[in-house]
């Protein structure tokens, strides 16, 4: 019966039904009034015709049910026809308008007082009139509310099974956006553990190829550097590969530190850039976020003056009290390196102060403060927030400098946040 479709299931109760209302008619189940059995088959087929149509037309079914009871207590009353009668009452409340299940209520149980009165009245008993006004809200008014707490259940578990799919979709989003986002995050890793070592080799092996007067020693120190460079990058790379097969989610574990800034600048001089570094403030105890996010700008802002820049940069680190600021500047090239880039840099940089709480600005200025030449500058700021901790204001000397004296140090320049400044060919990053 579950298989079947709803029409046939309906059909086949119904003939049921008439087949054992025409048994309990056989078997004299109605009021004798000296009338034979055979007129009360009409209203016991017009209920199980309701029977028939309960799911496609419930209206219907209690019109149909309306006229075969009031046939059927004009001709008998038999006990068949009013048991399908609660049937039809039942159908009518459970698959009809909500309006309407809510007005057989109302009327059902106004009909089981007036009826349960009549008989006591007429038979003077008071009895009489709690044994009718039973039968009367048996037959009326027990269909009705059965059929609101099965339709109450019924819509309660539409709204819950739409529930449950609202919250697989939204289980579904947060799954892509999450992958998303991981896939995100392994990118930027890659790329600025990747991008800073081979950028470095790639340059090196152009300028002992370009030139044909170096000397042994001089060769030889190259290629000790490219060695060095390459083998660091594959120790990255082991490392970024060791953290994707880890069971934990430690995003934070790749161990290097915004206060490693000495050791990378010394790597990038090695790899032939001239570094002007300057660190200046009380270095707090800043997060693993944090200091990931540091050093990864650091680097991927050197590795986009090795490409793009002349060779020179100035970095300048300054520990605040409630934020650190780290400058990279340096002058662009001439003419473009050729050396090929992922075009990231810049968003993977500004996805990572944004990720701390921190802001980013890069941009093209003025004529370089680094060499004094006519070639802009390309100047970089990322602003990293730090988390509350002792501050012991340092010496206003030339050598650390205030806050304010890193501001202003150099020109004035047009400075752009990521994102508004327009990059061209030349100083694209």
């Amino acid at each position: 019966m579950k298989d079947m479709e709803p029409g046939r299931q309906d059909a086949l109760v119904a003939a049921g039904v008439f087949a054992g209302g025409l048994i309990l008619l056989a078997g004299g189940a109605y009021t004798h009034r000296g009338q034979p059995a055979s007129p009360l088959v009409l209203p016991l087929a017009v209920t199980c015709l309701g029977v028939l149509l309960r799911r496609r037309a419930p209206v219907v079914t209690l019109v149909l049910g309306v006229i075969a009871i009031i046939g059927d207590v004009c001709l008998g009353p038999s006990l068949g026809t009013v048991l399908i009668f609660t049937d039809n009452i039942y159908a009518a409340a459970l698959y009809g308008p909500r309006r309407l299940a809510t007005w057989l209520l109302g009327v059902t149980s106004v009909l089981t007082v007036v009826i349960g009165a009549i008989v006591g009245i007429l038979a003077k008993n008071w009895s009489a009139l709690a044994i009718g006004g039973v039968q009367a809200g048996l037959v009326l008014t027990t269909p009705t509310v059965t059929a609101l707490i099965i339709r109450q259940h019924r819509d309660q578990a539409i709204a819950e099974r739409a529930r449950a799919d609202q919250v697989a979709r939204l289980a579904e989003l947060d799954r892509q956006a999450a992958v998303t986002g991981e896939r995100t995050r392994m990118a930027r890793e890659l790329h600025d553990m990747i991008a800073n070592h081979f950028s470095a080799v790639a340059i090196q092996s152009a300028a002992v190829i370009a030139r044909d007067d170096l000397d042994p020693q001089a060769i030889r120190r190259v290629l000790e550097s490219i060695r060095e460079n390459s083998v660091l990058g594959m120790a990255e790379m082991r490392t970024m590969i060791g953290l994707l097969r880890a069971e934990d989610d430690d995003s934070g574990s790749t161990g290097h530190r915004l206060k490693d800034a000495t050791d990378l600048v010394e790597r990038s001089r090695r790899a032939g850039m001239v570094i002007d570094l300057s660190i200046s403030g009380v270095p707090p105890d800043l997060s693993a976020s944090i200091e990931l996010a540091g050093y990864r700008i650091l680097q991927e802002a050197l590795t986009n003056a090795l490409k793009h820049g002349s060779g020179q940069a100035i970095v300048t680190i300054f520990y605040g009290r409630d934020e650190v600021v780290l400058t990279v500047e340096n002058p662009l090239a001439d003419k473009p390196t050729g050396l090929p880039g992922s075009g990231t840099g810049l968003i993977g940089m500004a996805e990572r102060a944004a990720l701390v709480g921190g802001t980013f600005t890069a941009g093209s200025g003025t004529p370089s403060a680094v060499t004094g030449a006519a070639a802009p500058d390309w100047r970089v700021v990322a602003a990293l927030p730090v988390e509350a901790t002792p501050y012991a204001e340092p010496a206003a000397d030339a050598s650390t400098g205030s806050r304010a004296e890193l501001y202003t140090s150099t020109p004035a320049r047009s400075m752009a946040p990521y994102g508004t400044w327009r990059l061209t060919t030349e100083d694209s990053k």
